[in-house]
């Protein structure tokens, strides 16, 4: 491999390793991997041809930046390191490569994930989604505000996918026709004993321009027809606050499926022929959240075309799909307006119908009663309720930790669940310990390994427990210790290479990362870090352990209330840093652009991982974990998978707060923020500083409607909606509480090590083993 190397930097670039870009080296290694790879590429998918496969649909696919990961997987990561710095290069000078920007958050990661877990376990897992040409965005701050500018991830080209034109698939709507053009990248198992593929469709025209309009000089409108195909694909989520983003949205979601469904079906009838009765045996395709939910009407559709009844096609269908729901709300869970569906076809929505006709009429077979309908019709009042369409006609239905299932069968699916108990079935998420384990921290991986003698943990990470007996370890601690603030300053390093400010690295490292929605509160989190402000400033707190708090998360370029949550937090970051007393223990950083690449930076270096959502919300999360594997303690609620890390790494070795679900359900009816605002004076005078110039919005009334939103509510919600008041006092304890406890250095260590120890249930590798076997029964 060094030496083809060698061989392509001359042939390609004319020049020697070490003055090659690091664009131009990573192009270099890029193909010389794919060349090792491509023999194990093109023999799985072989092997998979002629057994049961599943399929992973997905809006997103958030695989970060691949070089290193795809070097780690295939055992070459220290080989190449050395050889680079024998020729004189640095393999670090990668990290200007961008990351792929293919999704935003824990839904596209945790496919990601899936897929990297399946390919180490050989399992015939492959997935679809969307190439989107600029992603989400690029974020920076202008004044503390979020701005955005276009993220053109692929200019200097794409090493790890491969444009397949061959394979190009049509794909019909109402008003247009458009090429669905594939282009595969390969997910490396560890080792590389298995290589699966995640295939990428991208919208391009039928017709690159009208050259008589363009002879005509009518220029504009001789490349109508390629922007509106090209705009399919050209961005992650696109804004749809109007009816035109709506229907591009919809239609984003249709390409993929109908392409991704064609696919499957032109390789099953190249394996299998035209005995369609015999798809359920060989294919089994998830439905990650309701994004690609339009697939089922899809499949009746392509199926009905390809000479089977309306019924035949239904019957297969419903065996075919499965659905993994990702969120407990009901304004998350998609509807379409039905006119909206017949603008991107007729065919669809008419098939909907029949659908909804179907269930109607097996509903009257149950009785159900009147009141209990709205929760189980899939079209009421012309909108189309994805998530029901999806568990009506999915082999099963599964939550993604144990309390959002219980919470789905309990209330926001609970009619679903007695009528269909059979289908339900949790699957608490994971992450793959090579990405978030051995490649982001390998200072600890090499200490991991030290200790238990074998590296077996990279495949089997339940064998983290066997370190348990370190916990009291003095030398070990001394160790692990290290370890961290060696990766703090490694994190400071990233930093300033990014243009972000820099911290002291012998503070504490608070962290939260994650998408920017009020329901995760950041909110609660800065308006509790501005309490801690008011408390220095006033003398009633002393002795703080100095803590850097830092914040990473993109808000939607739409979501206005989440963008002035961002303008607050570097608001009080301003604020503190400013004020020569309060600045020497608290410093709060709002990283820019926060992506994967930043995330294996965070997790390794953080001490403190702030999972603070409303309980009951959050359905469960990956961050957590990941920051756990990396010896963080879980500063949260009792929600989502926070549950599940207390459970087994103990409730005293972390810090839980707040309010339960039962707590919740009964206070709603009654709770009233405005009497915790009147009788706690430090709930008050935080609100206060949101209106009485303590903090400026720029006169954007940004944060006027923040504090409003929490007093007063809106015509969308009621009054702090997600019970930041309520859970103030205790969430404030908390972070006092802890920052106390760091003081004795080593009993905090032992809280953070056996948080690390118990980490091995949050593998990808058992969650997809349990999708394999329980849901898709492939081998």
């Amino acid at each position: 491999m060094n030496e083809l190397i060698k061989e392509i930097a001359k042939t390609k670039y004319q020049k020697e390793i070490k003055d090659l870009s690091p664009i131009e080296l990573h192009d270099v290694i890029s193909f010389s991997l794919m060349n090792k790879i491509s023999e194990t590429w093109k023999n799985s998918k072989l092997k998979n041809a002629n057994k049961r496969q599943a399929f992973y649909l997905s809006a997103e696919f958030l695989v970060g930046r691949a070089i290193y990961n795809n070097l780690y997987c295939t055992k070459s990561y220290e080989q190449i390191k050395e050889f680079l710095q024998n020729e004189g290069a640095n393999i670090n000078n990668l990290e200007e490569i961008e990351d792929a920007a293919l999704g935003n958050g824990g839904l596209g990661r945790l496919a990601a994930c899936f897929l990297d877990s399946a390919a180490t376990l050989g399992l015939p897992l492959d997935g679809y989604g969307i190439r989107y040409g600029y992603g989400l965005f690029k974020q920076y701050f202008e004044n503390g505000f979020q701005k955005e500018k276009i993220d053109d991830w692929a200019k200097y080209g794409d090493a790890w996918s491969i444009r397949k034109d061959d394979e190009t698939i049509k794909v019909h709507f109402a008003d247009m026709d458009v090429n669905a053009v594939p282009y595969d990248m390969p997910i490396i198992g560890y080792g590389i004993n298995h290589v699966s593929t995640l295939r990428l469709w991208q919208a391009e025209p039928i017709e690159e321009f009208d050259f008589e309009l363009f002879n005509n000089q009518e220029y504009d409108k001789s490349i109508q027809g390629k922007n509106r195909a090209e705009d399919i694909s050209r961005v992650l989520y696109p804004n749809d606050s109007t009816e035109k983003g709506k229907l591009l949205r919809l239609k984003q979601q249709y390409f993929f499926s109908s392409a991704s469904l064609q696919d499957i079906l032109r390789n099953f009838i190249k394996n299998h022929g035209n005995n369609f009765s015999l798809l359920p045996e060989f294919v089994t395709i998830q439905l990650n959240d309701t994004h690609p939910v339009i697939s089922i009407p899809e499949l009746i559709n392509l199926l009905t075309e390809k000479g089977l009844s309306f019924n035949e096609a239904f019957e297969i269908t419903k065996k075919v799909f499965n659905y993994t729901n990702h969120t407990i709300m009901q304004e998350a869970l998609e509807k379409w307006d039905l006119k909206l569906i017949k603008k991107v076809s007729p065919k669809i929505a008419n098939i909907i119908i029949k659908i909804d006709s179907l269930f109607n009429n097996e509903l009257k077979n149950h009785q159900i009663a009147k009141e209990f309908l709205p929760e189980l019709q899939i079209i009421q009042n012309n909108t189309v309720h994805m998530a029901y369409l999806a568990c009506y006609c999915s082999s099963y239905i599964n939550g993604v930790a144990k309390i959002h299932t219980e919470i789905l069968k309990t209330k926001v699916l609970k009619q679903w669940y007695l009528l269909y108990p059979s289908k339900f079935q949790n699957k608490t998420n994971g992450i793959p310990q090579r990405r978030w384990l051995g490649l982001c921290n390998p200072e600890l991986s090499a200490f991991i390994t030290k200790l238990l003698g074998n590296d077996n943990w990279i495949t089997n990470l339940s064998e983290l427990k066997a370190l348990e007996k370190y916990a009291d370890d003095k030398s070990v601690l001394d160790t692990f210790i290290e370890i961290k603030n060696d990766n703090k300053r490694r994190l400071n390093d990233y930093m300033k290479i990014r243009g972000d400010v820099q911290f002291d690295t012998n503070t504490i490292v608070d962290v939260q990362i994650k998408r920017l929605h009020e329901y995760k509160r950041q909110f609660l989190n800065i308006l509790a870090i501005l309490e801690l402000y008011f408390e220095m400033k006033e003398g009633t707190l002393k002795d703080f352990t100095p803590t850097t708090f830092i914040f990473g998360a993109k808000a939607a370029p739409g979501y206005v209330r989440a963008k002035g949550i961002i303008k607050l937090i570097n608001e009080v970051a301003t604020l503190i840093q400013k004020d020569e007393l309060v600045s020497k223990y608290i410093k709060i950083i709002f990283v820019t652009d926060y992506n994967v690449s930043y995330a294996e930076k965070i997790v390794a270096a953080a001490n403190v991982s702030e999972q603070i959502s409303t309980a009951g919300t959050e359905a469960s999360g990956t961050g957590n974990m990941k920051l756990m594997l990396n010896g963080a303690v879980t500063l949260g609620t009792y929600d989502g998978a926070n549950i599940e890390i207390v459970n087994v790494s103990g409730i005293e070795n972390n810090y839980i707060f707040g309010a339960h679900v039962e707590d919740i359900e009964k206070t709603e009816k009654t709770y009233d923020p405005k009497k915790y605002y009147n009788s706690d004076f430090r709930i008050k005078r935080c609100l206060d500083a949101l209106i009485d110039g303590t903090l400026d919005d720029n006169k954007t009334g940004m944060f006027k409607e923040l504090y409003s939103s929490i007093l007063e509510g809106a015509s969308w919600h009621k009054a702090d909606n997600y019970y930041l008041l309520y859970d103030f006092d205790d969430f404030l304890q908390k972070k006092v509480q802890l920052s106390t406890d760091y003081k004795d250095k080593y009993a905090f260590a032992k809280k953070m090590w056996l948080n690390m120890c118990n980490a091995g249930i949050f593998s990808s590798d058992r969650t997809i083993s349990e999708y394999a076997k329980d849901i898709w029964k492939i081998k």
